[in-house]
Formats: structure tokens, sequence, C-alpha cells
């Protein structure tokens, strides 16, 4: 893998939209390894927080920076070298196979290369046997590995995954947490949202807590669960903040 576009830095960051504060002066730096799990009750932000870090939007003031990427030092591009899957992915209207290949050639892969990343991830997402098949004749759940298939033969040091089991039952959350945990052991920089407290027990190695646009604790899992250093990561752990 290139050299890492890690660790990256928010600084001070703000989105506003309708003169709504909806991030509000977050600042934290991110390094390579831990998988971050991004928790908060609705409306707390962690969505829109996640397309910030990815550049699909602006913010309004603060910076995004990926301290390794340097380019004129050897670093790498850091829009070439992340990833994101949404609640709800988006699927072309090709194959299962085309649909990595798409992503694959918007990257620049060359066309003799490809076929072997597309076998090999859908093989490990356990998508081989609908390789011909219409992505959108998919399961809801087969579509999701889909998503994570496409991220993954990226080869992406960082991956955003934005509520990426919340319409799964629980054999497709326990497939899904699967591949994410085998993304995550080929390198990968997982950061990712959760509304599931079970789920960021089990994946999250460090957490961001958000309530009303802002940064409340950032601190290792563990210590988070078991001993939360604010009143309202206490208060979200006991089910009483709602918003």
């Amino acid at each position: 893998m290139d050299k890492t576009i890690l660790p990256l830095h928010v600084t001070d960051l703000a989105f506003s939209a309708g003169g709504t504060n909806l991030i509000d002066g977050i600042s934290f730096a991110l390094e390579a390894g831990p998988r971050t799990i991004v928790l908060g009750p609705n409306g707390a932000g962690k969505s829109l927080l996640l397309r910030l870090c990815h550049g699909l939007i602006a913010p309004s003031s603060g910076e995004v920076t990926w301290a390794g990427a340097n380019e004129s030092r050897g670093g790498s591009d850091p829009a070439r070298r992340q990833a994101m899957v949404f609640q709800r992915p988006v699927m072309l209207r090709r194959s299962v196979s085309a649909n990595v290949e798409y992503a694959l050639g918007l990257r620049g892969v060359s066309k003799n290369a490809r076929q072997a990343q597309i076998d090999e991830v859908l093989s490990r997402t356990g998508l081989q046997r609908f390789a011909r098949t219409p992505a959108r004749v998919l399961s809801f759940g087969e579509q999701q590995k889909l998503a994570l298939a496409r991220a993954w033969a990226l080869n992406p040091q960082v991956l955003f995954l934005d509520e990426p089991t919340a319409s799964l039952d629980p054999a497709g959350t326990r497939a899904v947490e699967q591949i994410i945990a085998a993304i995550q052991s080929g390198g990968t920089k997982i950061i990712m949202t959760t509304h599931d407290l079970g789920q960021a027990r089990r994946l999250g190695d460090e957490i961001l807590f958000l309530h009303q646009g802002k940064l409340i604790e950032k601190t290792e899992a563990q210590s988070f669960f078991e001993r939360p250093a604010s009143n309202l990561g206490q208060a979200f752990l006991n089910g009483d903040l709602l918003w």
C-alpha cells in the first residue's frame, strides 16, 4: 500500500445550513489502526461529519487535513485513497460484477487487472454466485455486501461507513460485520457511524461521541462504555438522551 494519508486532522470544523449550526467547532485527530465508531443520538451530526471528512461537502469553516498526504514528498492523493459506503447504497443498472468493474475503471485500474480484483472481492464477500446477476434485483443485504465489495476493490486506506447495517436483520448484520473486520485486517482504517450500541461494543476501538453537532468525547471504546467522561455520554448509554 502507498504511503498512508493518515493521520486525519479535523480542526474547528463547522457546517451551517439555514442559520443552524449542524457541526459546531469540532476538532480531533485519527490515527491509522483503531476502528473509530461515531456515536450519538439522531440529529447529532454523525453522517454529516463523515461526509465532511470524506470531502463530499465543504465545511462552512475549519479544516479537514490528511497529514500524510504530501504528494511533493511522495505522499498519496487523499481523494484516491479513501472510500465511503452509505446506509442505502446506490446500485448501478448493470451486473454485480460490472458494478465493481465500473468503480475500478474510475480509479484507473487497467482492464487486464480488473477481473482478478473483481473475483477476489466477490469471493470474499460471498457474492461470486451473483456475478452476472443485475445488482438491483439483489436483496438489500446483498446490495450492502456489494457496496462493501465495490469499496474494498479500491484498496482504500480509509473506509467511511455510514450506518451500514441499519436496515439488516441479525444474520445480515453479522455478515457485514465480518466483511468489515476482514477489510480492517488488511490495513484499512475504518471510520463508522452506528446507532447500535451492541455493534459499537463489538467493533469499536475508539469512540467519537457527538451531541447537537458538538464533539463531547473522544476516547477508547472500553472507557466510554464503562466510564463515560460526560453526563451526556452516560445519559446516551442509559437511553435517556434522545435528541
